[in-house]
């Protein structure tokens, strides 16, 4: 008896298993989820600069979104992996090198600072990795790197355009010059807009530096204050810059100050205050402008980062550009010919009238975008757009 049921169990248990194993036939397999295309992003999340990696890293995300959402590149999504430079050009070294050798990514944005791009283009340039940088505007980031290229005008352009308008629409004669003697972004608008300013008939009346870091301008604003000055040109950070016209309207200075897109920051005002009302400085793009593309990519960026207090953000040049630099990456990765480092670099270098929230964007022989440029003014505490500067017709 006992025999007899073992063996109708067994039996039972084999037609158990072959219809189990034929139902696992039939069913479809699930596939396997696509590979993501690794891109790597550098940048000031932290230090006294960190407003300008945070709303590059939202522009750059926001920008992977759309991507995605419409597909990614081939049915595989993007994704970006950041890296922390905390302002700090060894640190900009090091993340660039973790991001090529560790992570694996086929090109990397960044930075910010022309100094800290430097650094990550060195690196970069040995590994042949293409590298973006969204707004690094000193001329020697890409010269001799065929691998670094940026969405950005640069140094020589914006002080052109600094001083065409300080002569031209403003109406200036007479301008002092304060500078960042540490920082390559601050020497090199320095030099050019002496340079141009001079060109046009102006006069510079003092030419004073200070480091980065510094807390106490007064032995330089007392000088300016003699000068004769109409105005002062600082091209600097935003952090040093409020400071400065903090302590300018504290000994009576009152005229206007002038600037690059180093001042381009909300806390600029936050800190500035009315100090740096009635103050101007080129810049990538004004939120304000009349273009359907800045005031969807406002309106977007808007709902995708609100305030703490649940208020929309306004974005400012570096969001912009961020998103830009993604959006130029990601037309390139559908033109190359692969994804290798290469082949890449020749469909980025082919970058043609991009239509960008910052401008038409055209690589040029040396890797730099040619493109125009805005002019703002603080106004009850907000960049207000007051003129669009061409490059002029000679430029290389």
């Amino acid at each position: 008896m006992i025999q007899r049921c073992t063996r109708r169990s067994l039996l039972g248990r084999g037609f158990l298993l072959a219809g189990l194993l034929a139902g696992l036939a039939s069913t479809p397999t699930l596939a396997a989820a696509p590979e993501p295309v690794l891109i790597g992003h550098y940048a000031s999340m932290t230090g006294k600069e960190a407003t300008f990696g945070q709303s590059t890293d939202n522009g750059i995300r926001l920008a992977i979104e759309e991507i995605n959402a419409k597909g990614g590149l081939n049915g595989r999504p993007l994704k970006v992996i950041t890296y922390d430079t905390k302002g700090e050009s060894k640190e900009a070294g090091n993340a660039v090198t973790r991001l090529v050798t560790s992570d694996k990514v086929v090109a990397v944005l960044g930075e910010v600072a022309s100094g800290l791009s430097l650094a990550g283009g060195q690196v970069c340039q040995q590994y042949g990795v293409p590298m973006i940088s969204p707004s690094s505007t000193n001329p020697r980031v890409t010269v001799g790197r065929d691998m670094v290229f940026r969405v950005c005008f640069i140094d020589p352009f914006q002080g052109y355009v600094g001083a065409k308008f300080a002569k031209e629409n403003l109406k200036l004669e007479k301008v002092a010059v304060l500078f960042d003697q540490t920082a390559p972004y601050s020497k090199g608008l320095r030099d050019e807009f002496k340079k141009h300013f001079v060109a046009l008939g102006g006069m510079i009346t003092a030419d004073l530096e200070f480091s980065g870091g510094d807390n106490d301008f007064s032995a330089q604003l007392s000088n300016i204050r003699s000068s004769g000055a109409q105005a002062i040109y600082v091209p600097g950070y935003y952090t040093e810059v409020a400071n400065i016209a903090l302590q300018a309207r504290k000994l009576g200075i009152t005229i206007p100050l002038l600037g690059g897109d180093g001042w381009d920051s909300e806390q600029l005002t936050k800190i500035g205050g009315q100090a740096i009302e009635g103050c101007f400085y080129s810049n990538h793009y004004a939120p304000d402008q009349a273009s359907d593309l800045v005031k969807e990519f406002v309106d977007k960026y808007g709902k995708k980062f609100p305030d703490s207090q649940g208020n929309a953000q306004v974005p400012d040049g570096l969001a912009a550009l961020g998103y830009d630099a993604a959006y130029v990456l990601f037309e390139a990765m559908k033109q190359s010919k692969t994804l290798d480092g290469k082949d890449l670099r020749s469909a980025i270098a082919a970058t043609k009238d991009y239509r960008g929230v910052t401008g038409s964007i055209t690589m040029d022989k040396n890797r730099d975008a040619k493109k125009a440029a805005v002019v703002v003014e603080i106004k009850d505490g907000k960049p207000v757009w007051r003129a669009t500067i061409d490059p002029p017709a000679d430029a290389k």
